[in-house]
Order: structure tokens, then sequence, then C-alpha cells
């Protein structure tokens, strides 16, 4: 299991998380969805022990970190999202390499590096330089390194990204198998990424939570929304009150109208479920005739773009991607 309880992390005196609270389950896949800038790899560099948190605690497998940072390693396998290979070795020589450098032992390496090709289909590549890998091919090595010591936890920073189609369907196939054996974290920008193999879904907009869930109660939660469209005929004022007045609707727009004495707006249901027959018959109590009436569904992609262009408690600061941490890393 990972604990984050109240995690703050600053670069140059400016928070990139803030009061940040999670837990990841045994065996979950869970993902980390938000735009560049919203603290991901922050994140993923903090759990990995690459950066020592700020304030708050972090906990991996009931290691805390820092204090307790090695053994926590341990439990780690981490594919940042730039996979650091050596493109002048073959698959099997990165692998043994990678072995070695995780301290395996001797006698085991052989055995592990090929358990790893086998679990992410590199058996046929094995002769192979690197540099002549696809791009698909190389994030297989990234992940197999991150396999090697059977780590329980694995981490993967943007995992599909630059790949075409059918590469992330593989890619997407190999994490969902990981999962029997693994919990899994991985990050993304793109929305369809992380409803198509997580269990668990945390929506970050510049280091907050801005929701979480599963795919389905996020798309119950925020797809549920509806956007109303009217047009009626009287005054400005009296079609404005009269559909702000009725409970469940927000954001009440005016909106350019076509003809003389119409009125057109539009209205989000905050609550969910269908407002038409509220509106109709307020606007009939105020003696305005209603000329058009429809609604609408809010995608998912709106409510996360509406999401994490919020950014409660940024004071209008500059996106956390302009900040660089001490190595010289952007954050993203």
């Amino acid at each position: 299991m990972i604990e984050v309880s109240h995690l703050t992390k600053e670069y140059h005196g400016r928070p990139v998380i803030r009061d940040l609270s999670f837990t990841v389950e045994d065996g979950q896949i869970c993902g980390l969805l938000g735009p560049n800038g919203a603290g991901k790899s922050t994140i993923m560099n903090i759990l990995s022990g690459y950066l020592s948190p700020g304030e708050g605690s972090v906990t991996i497998s009931g290691h805390s970190l820092p204090q307790e940072a090695r053994e926590a390693r341990r439990c780690i396998g981490y594919l940042p999202e730039i996979p650091p290979l050596y493109p002048d070795m073959t698959v099997q020589e990165y692998l043994l390499f990678a072995a070695e450098l995780k301290k395996i032992k001797a006698s085991e390496r052989r055995e592990q590096v090929l358990r790893a090709a086998r679990r992410t289909g590199l058996e046929d590549v094995m002769p192979r330089l690197i540099r002549s890998l696809s791009k698909g091919y190389c994030q297989r090595v990234g992940i197999a390194q991150a396999l090697l010591g059977s780590p329980p936890i694995i981490i993967l920073d943007e995992p599909t990204v630059g790949l075409d189609p059918a590469q992330v369907i593989e890619i997407r196939t190999l994490i969902r198998e990981l999962a029997r054996r693994h919990t899994v974290i991985l990050s993304s920008h793109i929305l369809s990424e992380v409803q198509a193999v997580c269990d668990k879904i945390l929506v970050l907009s510049k280091g907050e939570l801005a929701a979480e869930g599963t795919p389905e109660q996020l798309s119950q939660k925020l797809g549920a929304q509806e956007i109303l469209h009217v047009t009626a005929l009287g005054s400005r004022d009296t079609v404005l009150s009269a559909v702000q007045a009725i409970p469940g609707l927000e954001e009440v727009q005016l909106e350019p109208s076509g003809g003389e004495g119409e009125v057109s707006l539009t209205a989000r249901c905050a609550a969910g479920g269908d407002q038409r027959a509220a509106v109709s018959r307020a606007l009939a109590e105020a003696g305005c005739t209603v000329i058009a009436l429809t609604s609408e569904a809010r995608s998912l992609e709106e409510i996360f773009l509406a999401l994490t262009a919020r950014a409660p408690g940024s004071g209008g600061e500059a996106p956390a991607a302009d900040e660089s941490d001490a190595s010289g890393e952007k954050e993203e």
C-alpha cells in the first residue's frame, strides 16, 4: 500500500505540491491525471525516492520516506517518461546491467532477466541493439528493467507518450497484465489513457487534488452534468431572474439572441438530472414564452479541462512547469 498524507513540496520557495493526501491499495492500477505542470512527475519522483518529501508523510509498503528510503526503493520499479536506455547495448546486455545495478544476486540475474523479458514480450529481440528498436519496444525494455527484482509496486511515468495507436494498445494490455502481480501507478495527461486501464483516478491541478474516484464514479459524478440552452420571449431581466431562481442551476449566462424580443441563455445543471421542465414552468409563470429549450451532456473531457483550469489556491501563479528543481529537471 502507498499512503501519502498532507504532502507539500516546494521549488525555490514556490509550492508545486500542496497539502496532497491519497492512498493506493495493493493490486490497484492508479492513474495520476493532469496537464503538464500539475505535479505528476514530482509525485512520482518522491514515491521512487529520487526527491525527498517536503512537509507531510509518505509511506511505501510500510516504509516511511525519507527515513527508510533504501527499504522503500526495494519495493519500487520505476519507468521514467524517457527510459534511461543505452542504445549501443543489446536488450539482454542492458537488462543484465540493470539487474547488477539493482544488486540482484549474480546467480539470479539471468533468470530474472529472462522472466522480465517473457512478461514484456522481449524474448525475440534480446540479441538486438536497443537503438534498432521501435519506440514501443523501447518502452517494453524500460518496463522490463522496472520489473527486475520483483518489486510489489510499479511506477510508470507517461508510459504511452510518443507511441502509435497499435503500440498504445499493446502497452495498455501489458499494464493490465502487470496489475495481476503488482500495484501500478501511472501518470498521463490524456483522459482516455487512464480511463482505459485504471481502477482509480486522481485528477491533479497545479499540485492539488481536484477530484478522485474510479472511472465510473468520475463519469457519474462529473459526466452527469447537463448544459441547458434556452430561448424565450420577454425582457432580459425577467427571463434571467426566472431562470436564476431555479434551484440546482448554476452559471446562468446570457447568449446572443436571434430576433427582436428574444432572450437566449445557457445554464449548468449542478445536481444533474433533467431541469427542462422546471425551466419551462418558471418561464411560463413569469409570462415568458419558451421558443427553444434543449440540453446537452457535458463530456468528461470538458469536465477535466474545467477542473484543471481552476487551480484552486494558486493565486494566479505561473504553472509549476516553469519551475526547475535543483537538478535542472523541469516539473511536469
